[in-house]
């Protein structure tokens, strides 16, 4: 007797679904193979029969609905269960055995008109190859939507079953989907929202994401970039606290920090990181960017602790764009929680800070800390000075940037953010059409 005999075989070692469907929005299924990958499996997506007559027994017939990695359920599918059959394969024309997985609940009508469905119209298709489009943009931890203090003190005006994560994250996949962006930075980050829905989700769009998690917090950053545009050349994250005490790049400054025991211990208290990617242009090898995602410290009065941060995520993004690759343009986006008015973004577009700015004292006297500090960059807000990129019910303001070396990069669009009219519809933010507190900043660069 003959056997054939595969070594290795595709296998599917995960298969997943959401655990809320919305129509009109995305299902990204988790799959996870070995010997496979996602772009060479075979996605078939089945639908439940409506029960003859009325009914409400339903059979276990099932009519097939589409044959692609990621469906968009139409609202004649409301109150219907989904089916996924997967067939791993990979890039030999090889398939192993298929798997199926059930929707646990039905496809739910989704909440209508978002607050980015206006914004996806200057986004339709990824840009071309001379341009890239970039968004940066605070998701809203679920470690911090889901909390007492949010549902009652925050967020209050907010629908409860529109800060879960399941509902939450159905609009931000299909937000970002829609954006085609080639890097996109995100701050608040659960790992597990990263590990189970948006790296898959993005993932099927063309993106490769990378993590870097607060220690002390369970979220934190993620970088994706999209994978026919850019690879990764390098990777340089850093925790803020740990790179002033061990590297010897931020010596002074630390020998300078150690006269204000006090603010001192702040600055080492806090777990705020920086996540630096250096990518590389598919197309033009000498085309390389410095991509520096960050999230400062949050506190009101934090303003001589977010500088002391700002000033080792320069001097950081310094080293990697001028030592280790001389000249590279930097691109650095993040929530700074800085209003335009404030010490650090003065110091990020004006290259300096004197010793006597008001940011210095901005705990009270006893905290008091001063110094002088600058960076050798010539960094541009892209997307300007928007009234507000962060509006909840005690406060608005613009908080989030996405700042370009204007030696190298220009602005070809920015994206309109949503109307007031939009962003007040559910009183403020989150919403049942938004998903986060902030806004997402986007625009199109293009290098000079």
């Amino acid at each position: 007797a003959r056997y054939r005999v595969e070594r290795n075989p595709p296998a599917l070692t995960e298969l997943r679904l959401p655990r809320s469907l919305l129509a009109g929005f995305p299902v990204c299924p988790k799959v996870s193979a070995e010997f496979a990958a996602p772009q060479h499996c075979l996605f078939r997506w089945f639908r439940e029969q409506r029960p003859a007559g009325g009914g409400d027994a339903a059979g276990e017939a099932w009519v097939e609905a589409a044959a692609e990695r990621v469906f968009t359920p139409p609202n004649a599918l409301v109150g219907l269960r989904l089916k996924l059959r997967c067939t791993p394969g990979d890039g030999e024309q090889r398939f192993g055995p298929a798997r199926e997985v059930e929707s646990s609940g039905p496809v739910e009508a989704g909440p209508g008109a978002c607050t980015f469905d206006a914004r996806h119209l200057y986004t339709k298709k990824v840009c071309g190859h001379g341009s890239v489009r970039a968004v940066s943009y605070n998701i809203l931890a679920d470690t911090y939507a889901q909390t007492e203090f949010s549902r009652t003190v925050l967020y209050p005006y907010c629908a409860p079953y529109a800060l879960e994560i399941d509902y939450r994250q159905n609009l931000l996949k299909k937000e970002l989907a829609g954006y085609n962006a080639d890097l996109i930075c995100l701050q608040e980050v659960d790992k597990s929202v990263f590990v189970d829905s948006l790296a898959p989700a993005l993932d099927a769009f063309g993106l490769e994401g990378l993590f870097r998690i607060k220690e002390k917090q369970h979220e934190g950053l993620a970088t994706f970039y999209r994978r026919d545009k850019f690879s990764l050349l390098s990777q340089h994250d850093i925790a803020f606290s740990e790179a002033l005490l061990s590297e010897p790049l931020h010596k002074e400054l630390c020998q300078e920090l150690a006269k204000y025991p006090l603010v001192q211990e702040k600055v080492l208290q806090r777990s705020s990181v920086l996540q630096v990617s250096v990518l590389q242009s598919t197309t033009d090898p000498s085309r390389k960017l410095c991509v520096a995602n960050t999230h400062l410290y949050w506190h009101p009065k934090g303003g001589n602790i977010r500088l002391i941060q700002i000033a080792v995520a320069t001097s950081h993004i310094k080293h990697v764009a001028c030592d280790l690759y001389p000249n590279i343009p930097v691109v650095f986006c993040g929530d700074f929680n800085s209003t335009p008015s404030s010490g650090t973004y003065s110091f990020i577009s004006s290259g300096g800070i004197a010793e006597d700015h008001e940011d210095w004292v901005s705990n009270g006297e006893e905290e008091k800390c001063s110094m002088s500090l600058s960076h050798p960059f010539k960094l541009l807000s892209a997307c300007g000075e928007p009234a507000y990129t962060n509006y909840v019910g005690g406060f608005h303001g613009c908080l989030d940037y996405i700042f370009i070396d204007k030696n190298a990069l220009e602005v070809e669009q920015v994206i309109p953010l949503p109307s007031h009219e939009e962003v007040t519809t559910h009183q403020a933010l989150p919403s049942v059409s938004h998903p986060s507190d902030h806004i997402a900043l986007i625009c199109d660069l293009k290098w000079k």
